[in-house]
């Protein structure tokens, strides 16, 4: 069993950064792929980064490549997004998933591969 809190949300202008952060109970967190997804309202949960067991490997959709970046940190069993030149359009409640085994694969883009979530934290941009 693992539970996940997302924190670091929180309302920031265009352009700004945030970084989430997302802590994971267990002994077993560097078993998991670690991903974070985002939901606005209206608008189905889709992927924004996932990142392997060892952080070797990381994948982004299109629409955050260049300003997002995911990370880990085992020991802290802890994941994070680091998140820069933000946009209204990435306005969202940003949660914290993981999944099981470690590796990246084609079923990591899908919300529906994912074993753990957590409970969402809101991300606003203004303009």
């Amino acid at each position: 069993q693992v539970q996940l809190v997302e924190s670091g949300g929180g309302l920031v202008q265009a352009g700004g950064s945030l970084r989430l952060s997302c802590a994971a109970s267990g002994r077993t967190f560097s078993s998991y792929v670690m991903a974070w997804f985002r939901q606005a309202p209206g608008k189905e949960r889709a992927i924004v980064a996932a990142i392997s067991w060892n952080g070797g490997n990381t994948v982004y959709a299109d629409s955050v490549k260049g300003r997002f970046t995911i990370f880990r940190d085992n020991a802290l069993n802890t994941v994070y997004l680091q998140m820069t030149s933000l946009k209204v359009e990435d306005t969202a409640l940003y949660y914290c998933a993981a999944d099981f085994p470690g590796r990246l694969s084609d079923s990591t883009w899908y919300a529906h591969e994912y074993d753990y979530w957590g409970q969402g934290t809101q991300v606003t941009v203004s303009s």
